[in-house]
């Protein structure tokens, strides 16, 4: 099984086009230490030819040109994007369909929740449903995801929910302090080969928190890519670009006694890369302080076009 990072930043990339923070103005420079990232998004595939997307980024078009992979094989129109699966309705997760509308076939994996918001909005009509099957796909549940033509693509996929909240355009102040969230609106998942060859790994791009059952659904897994969107809670306050903390924007941060760097230390995992980034996380620069102290806990920071085979 191959995994393929398409894009390594959180929403708005690296560097975010409206933001002068040290970090966008090192990338925007061409600092190599400060290497520049689209917004997340991966591909699995199991055989090397069709491909499974795990969340459609804004930036979708540039990551498919960036990568050979993804390029037209044979015939005139063509794509090995068999179908892609939406961990949320985020706009940095959903917004990139749009970009596969070229009657291209391919199957669309979310959740009813998902599917429900992508159905309440017309602009994603333009993806033909005689081409582009939406297939529900249930919490808890294991299944075999297909491409269009019905043929299963050599995975299995579990998804499940974990501490978050709802996409920022869609909370209703009026439903009190989780805006509305429910389990659906933040889901992780696990991916693993059916022919056995590894056990897989966990895609964790959203999480608010680290509750006992999930640090043990973690435990000795071989990979984990998971969500390091800041380095501390106040990131954004502090460094004068947003007026929220990463838990009230359903993230956990790197640091602290309550980070993802402390919560996951015990676990022994194999092998933890972050994954969606923020443009103001200082982990994102190769020669800061912070990007050494994540590497010395046996952190990897993904970056796009990363590739990696279990």
């Amino acid at each position: 099984m191959k995994i393929l990072v398409l894009g390594s930043a959180a929403g708005g990339g690296f560097p975010q086009w409206n933001c002068a923070c040290e970090g966008c103005r090192r990338a925007r420079s061409g600092d190599p230490a400060a290497k520049p990232r689209t917004q997340s998004s991966l591909a699995v595939t199991a055989d090397g030819e069709r491909w499974l997307l795990l969340n459609a980024s804004p930036d979708l078009g540039a990551q498919l040109l960036a990568n050979p992979q993804l390029h037209p094989q044979g015939g005139l129109r063509g794509n090995p994007i068999s179908a892609a699966l939406l961990t949320n309705a985020d706009i940095d997760h959903v917004a990139g369909l749009l970009t596969l509308r070229e009657s291209h076939p391919f199957a669309v994996y979310a959740t009813p929740r998902v599917h429900g918001v992508l159905a309440a909005n017309s602009v994603f009509n333009v993806l033909n449903p005689e081409l582009v099957a939406r297939r529900p796909m249930a919490l808890g549940q294991p299944f075999q995801p297909a491409g269009a033509d019905g043929h299963p693509l050599g995975l299995e996929v579990e998804a499940f929910a974990v501490p978050g909240k709802v996409a920022l355009y869609l909370e209703d102040a009026s439903a009190g302090p989780g805006f509305g969230s429910v389990a659906e609106d933040t889901v992780a998942l696990r991916i693993r080969p059916t022919d056995g060859s590894s056990d897989g790994f966990f895609y964790i791009p959203g999480c608010a928190g680290m509750p006992g059952w999930l640090a043990d659904r973690l435990f000795g897994a071989p990979l984990v890519l998971f969500d390091g969107t800041t380095w501390t809670d106040d990131e954004m306050i502090r460094s004068g670009t947003g007026v929220k903390t990463a838990a009230r924007m359903g993230h956990m941060p790197m640091s602290g006694h309550a980070g993802s760097m402390a919560t996951l230390a015990p676990l022994n995992v194999a092998r933890k890369i972050y994954i969606h980034i923020n443009n103001t996380n200082p982990a994102l620069l190769e020669d800061s302080p912070e990007r050494a102290e994540a590497e010395a806990a046996g952190w990897r920071i993904a970056h796009d076009g990363l590739e990696l085979t279990l």
